[in-house]
C-alpha cells in the first residue's frame, strides 16, 4: 500500500537529515565518552537513548539530545570520585529531579537563569576542556584538578620537546583539527558531511596504514559496557554527592532549556513546551542512570544540523538513534581504529564553540560591563574550585548586580529662585541607596518650601519610606515652610540640576 502524499515528503525530508545528525552525532558521542573517563560505546548509549526515548517524548519537535561536552568535566569529575557505579546513581536521581520539575511546571524558570552566568559556565567548561585535551593530543596523561591542568602546561611543553611520540600525537590531533576546520568552509553538498567525521576517518586511516605509533580507544562491546545502577542508595547520605547531582540537575537543564529557545529560532514550526521538555530530558537521564551511561542534554551544534539539514519531524531525531543504535551493535570494532589525539581534536573544537568569543564583545560594546564581569568571574570561580561552587558565585554576582542596578535613584533639583525649590525622586528607592539619597536630601535648604514630585518613582521599599517620611516630618518643622507632595511634575521652566546617586 502506498504511503499517503504528505507523509511520505515528511519522511523523503526527515530520513536524510537524521542521517546528518547520526554522522554529527557519532564522533561527538565518542569523543565525549572517552574525555569523560567512560568506556566509547556509554556515549553511543546516551545518544540512542537520546533519539528513541527523548526524541518520541513531547517538548521539543526539532532539538536532539545526547551526551554533551558542557558536561565532560563534571562527569570526569563524578567518574574520578565516586567510579561508575556513583556516576548511574548521579545521573538516575538528576533525571528524576528534572522529571519532578518538569511536572511541578517550573521548567518556564529555568528561563530565568541569567544568560550570563550560563555562558560564564559554559566558558569555564570550554577552557577546562580545551586544556585538558590539550593533554591527549601529546599523548600525556591528564591532571585530575582544573588548576593542575593550567600548572602542567610547562612540563607538557617540555615532554612535547624531548617525545618523538608525542611529537606524532601532536601532529595528528593538529591535522584533525585543520581538515574539520578547512571541511566546514568547503560549499555545496561536500558541506553537508559533517567535518568532524571526514577528519576522525582520515584520522584513523592513516594511522592504521602508517602504523603511527598512537593510542587508539580501546573497546569493550555495547553490551559488556552497561552497568546498570541498582543497589547504591546509600551514596545519597554523602554531601558531596548531593552537591553533584544539583549541579547536574542545574546544568542539564538549563543547557536543554537554552538550547530549546536557540532552536525555536531558527525554524517555524511549533514551539517547545519548556515543561515537557524538561519532563522529556529527566526521563532520558533517568534510563541513563539506570544502564551507567553518561548524562545528556539537548545539543545545541546536532539540533541545528538537524534544522539546517531539513527536518520536519521529530522522526530525524528518533532515526538519528536508531542509526547509533545499529552502528554500536554491528560495528563496534570500527571505534578500536580511532586514535585518541584525534577524538581530543573534536573536542578542543567543541569546546572552542563553548568559549563565548563573540557574545562577550557583543556584551561590552552593548554597554553590559556588567554582564561581561558576571560571565568572566563565573568562569574563573569554576577553573579555580569547582563547578557547583563556581555556578553559585555566578548565581549570587548576578542577583547583587541585579540589585544594584534595579536599586537606581535619580534626584532632580529645580531652583528658580526665591520660591520653593521643586524635588522630583525617581527610579527604585531601596536602602542599598538609602544613605545617599538622604545625604542629597539632606542639602536641600532647609529655610525653602520643597515641592516633591514622586510620580516617577517607581518602588519604595519599608526603609526608604520611613527614612523619606522622617526627612519630611523634620523639615516641615521647621517654621514657614514645608514639603509638598505633588504628583505631575512642575513645569520646566529652569534648567534643572540633576544629581545622580548612583555615582
Amino acid at each position: 500500500m502506498p504511503f499517503p502524499a504528505q507523509p511520505w515528503r515528511t519522511l523523503r525530508a526527515d530520513l536524510p537529515a537524521s542521517l546528518v545528525v547520526f554522522l554529527v552525532a557519532l564522533p561527538l558521542c565518542v569523543g565525549i565518552a572517552v574525555a569523560s573517563g567512560v568506556p566509547a560505546e556509554l556515549g553511543l548509549i546516551t545518544g540512542v537513548v537520546g533519539g528513541l526515548v527523548v526524541g518520541l517524548m513531547p517538548g521539543s519537535s526539532m532539538q536532539v539530545s545526547g551526551p554533551a561536552a558542557g558536561l565532560t568535566v563534571l562527569v570526569a569529575e563524578a567518574v574520578d570520585r565516586y567510579g561508575l557505579a556513583g556516576l548511574g546513581m548521579i545521573v538516575l536521581v538528576a533525571g528524576l529531579l528534572q522529571v519532578a520539575l518538569g511536572l511541578l511546571r517550573l521548567g518556564r524558570w529555568f528561563r530565568a537563569i541569567s544568560v550570563a552566568v550560563v555562558q560564564g559556565m559554559l566558558a569555564g567548561i570550554g577552557l577546562l576542556l580545551i586544556v585538558g585535551q590539550l593533554y591527549v593530543l601529546a599523548g600525556a596523561a591528564t591532571p585530575h584538578t582544573g588548576p593542575g591542568k593550567f600548572t602542567g602546561l610547562p612540563g607538557l611543553v617540555g615532554g612535547l620537546v624531548t617525545s618523538t611520540t608525542a611529537q606524532v600525537a601532536l601532529c595528528v590531533g593538529v591535522a584533525t583539527i585543520v581538515v574539520m576546520v578547512l571541511w566546514d568552509a568547503l560549499p555545496g553538498r561536500l558541506g553537508t558531511v559533517p567535518g568532524a567525521l571526514v577528519a576522525v576517518a582520515g584520522a584513523a586511516g592513516a594511522t592504521a596504514l602508517l602504523g603511527l605509533p598512537v593510542d587508539t580507544i580501546r573497546v569493550e562491546g555495547l553490551i559488556e559496557a552497561v552497568r546498570p545502577s541498582f543497589g547504591h542508595w546509600g551514596t545519597l547520605g554523602n554531601v558531596g554527592v548531593l552537591a553533584t547531582i544539583a549541579t547536574f540537575t542545574l546544568v542539564a537543564s538549563a543547557e536543554s532549556l537554552f538550547s530549546a529557545a536557540a532552536v525555536d529560532r531558527l525554524h517555524q514550526g511549533p514551539g517547545t513546551d519548556f515543561d515537557r521538555e524538561l519532563v522529556a530530558q529527566g526521563a532520558g537521564n533517568t534510563l541513563c542512570g539506570l544502564l551507567g551511561a553518561l548524562p545528556m542534554t539537548a545539543v545545541i551544534v546536532r539540533s541545528s544540523a538537524n534544522v539546517r539539514a531539513g527536518a520536519r519531524t521529530k522522526a530525524s531525531r528518533v532515526l538519528h538513534g536508531v542509526w547509533l543504535l545499529l552502528f554500536a551493535a554491528a560495528a563496534p570494532g570500527l571505534l578500536g581504529l580511532i586514535p585518541l589525539p584525534a577524538l581530543a581534536a573534536v573536542l578542543v573544537h567543541a569546546g572552542v564553540k563553548l568559549l563565548p568569543l563573540r557574545a562577550a564583545p557583543q556584551l561590552w560594546r552593548g554597554q553590559h560591563q556588567g554582564e561581561v564581569v558576571v560571565l568572566a568571574v563565573t568562569a574563573m570561580a569554576i577553573l579555580t574550585m569547582d563547578m557547583f561552587t563556581g555556578v553559585l558565585v555566578g548565581l549570587g554576582l548576578a542577583i547583587v548586580k541585579t540589585a544594584w542596578e534595579t536599586s537606581h535613584v535619580r534626584v532632580t533639583v529645580r531652583d528658580g529662585g526665591p520660591g520653593p525649590v521643586d524635588v522630583a525622586i525617581s527610579g527604585n528607592a531601596t536602602f542599598l541607596r538609602l544613605p545617599t539619597l538622604l545625604t542629597k536630601l539632606g542639602e536641600l535648604p532647609a529655610d525653602r518650601t520643597v515641592r516633591l514630585d514622586l510620580h516617577g518613582l517607581r518602588h519604595v521599599d519599608l526603609a526608604c519610606r520611613a527614612a523619606l517620611d522622617s526627612w519630611i516630618e523634620t523639615h516641615n518643622g521647621n517654621a514657614g515652610v514645608c514639603v509638598q507632595i505633588v504628583a505631575p511634575r512642575p513645569a520646566d521652566a529652569d534648567q534643572p540640576r540633576t544629581v545622580d546617586v548612583t555615582e
